[in-house]
């Protein structure tokens, strides 16, 4: 008994759990800081923080909201980090998704879940268009990814201000606006499970991201496909010599991750926004995706936990305004975290030192 005891803390260890544990105590360690510094008990805000967002079905059931955009453009991220790339255009991804949904829960008329999933395939095709695109100019013309990817997210944006005030889009309202989509291309649960949650807005989207999570460990652990993009982002010249096409996979890594990131787009504005609203800054969806990547370790299974942290937090943190906290704070316990994260290998090496201390 001692011995698989020892066998599972051993493998704890040795995974990145304990460091990605460690990495959110340290985070919820710095806020606590800062939180004292500014004359507020940091055990006063941490409550309402989950309080607000954890005691009452009504709360949960926002947080569950709040987190299923994030959790497919976690898996987005996490998916690409897999082929060794580093999608930072998950962003710009996720806009272009919401803009396809939007035509189509728009200007098509269609019955009611048909509709839902032709936004959902329209969004997902645009998404994976937007991240095939980079990887094409990749592959052919040898251009930097990361720097293609941040441009694109520019053009997103630009092209949604854009398109808010075409005609056929325009609100006719006073409001800097899209049209609302139409009721039936709406992903929102039926009334008695909305009243029985107290959320007006939960919606199908969380099974959506479940599922579409399950489907992507099947194809990442399980299949052909998934082996080929693993050896690419173990090792691209080694893949290349076993005989992988190591561009093919790539552009197929760039499309399925872009879909994921549009999808994200759909269940955002067919579950709860409606509509597309003029940007003024950009609303930061993709580049939460990362920080929910990294906190799943880039585990599909992972990401669902962690957009569900990520969502609480994001929630709970409106609430800290009621005790004059600063709402901001939610944000530098995560960018912590995340750097935190980002040194894991710091704290494996303190371990591995200290394991070996202790055998000599």
């Amino acid at each position: 008994m001692n011995k698989e005891k020892k066998s599972l803390i051993q493998s704890i260890a040795d995974g990145n759990v304990l460091y990605t544990i460690i990495a959110i105590v340290v985070g919820f360690i710095v806020g606590a800081v800062l939180l004292a510094i500014i004359g507020i008990s940091p055990i006063a805000a941490y409550g309402k923080l989950f309080t607000g967002a954890l005691s009452k079905p009504k709360y949960i059931a926002w947080s569950v909201v709040y987190a299923t955009p994030l959790i497919l453009t976690g898996l987005s991220v996490a998916f690409s980090f897999k082929t060794g790339v580093f999608n930072i255009g998950a962003e710009g991804q996720f806009v272009v998704g919401t803009l396809a949904a939007s035509v189509v829960g728009v200007c098509v008329t269609l019955p009611p879940v048909l509709h839902a999933v032709c936004c959902a395939l329209a969004a997902m095709a645009a998404g994976g268009l937007w991240g095939a695109v980079v990887g094409l100019l990749k592959v052919k013309k040898g251009i930097n990814e990361v720097l293609s990817y941040i441009m694109f997210n520019w053009i997103a944006y630009y092209l949604s201000n854009y398109m808010v005030n075409l005609p056929f889009l325009e609100n006719e309202g006073n409001v800097e606006a899209t049209k609302n989509i139409l009721s039936s291309a709406s992903i929102v649960c039926p009334e008695w499970i909305t009243s029985l949650t107290g959320c007006s807005y939960t919606n199908w989207g969380i099974l959506v991201a479940i599922v579409v999570a399950v489907i992507i460990w099947v194809i990442i652990n399980k299949t052909t496909l998934g082996y080929q993009l693993r050896s690419v982002g173990f090792n691209k010249n080694a893949a290349e010599y076993g005989g992988i096409n190591s561009n093919a996979a790539f552009l197929k890594a760039m499309a399925i991750s872009g879909a994921l990131s549009g999808l994200g787009g759909m269940v955002q504005l067919c579950g709860m926004s409606y509509r597309i609203s003029q940007f003024a800054g950009q609303e930061g969806y993709g580049f939460q995706g990362i920080t929910v990547a990294l906190i799943g370790s880039s585990n599909p299974i992972g990401c669902i936990f962690a957009g569900l942290f990520y969502g609480i937090m994001k929630y709970g943190g409106t609430k800290l305004t009621l005790i004059n906290a600063p709402s901001e704070v939610i944000d530098i316990i995560m960018g912590v975290i995340v750097l935190f994260i980002a040194v894991s290998h710091v704290f494996k090496v303190l371990l591995t030192n200290r394991k070996g201390g202790k055998k000599k």
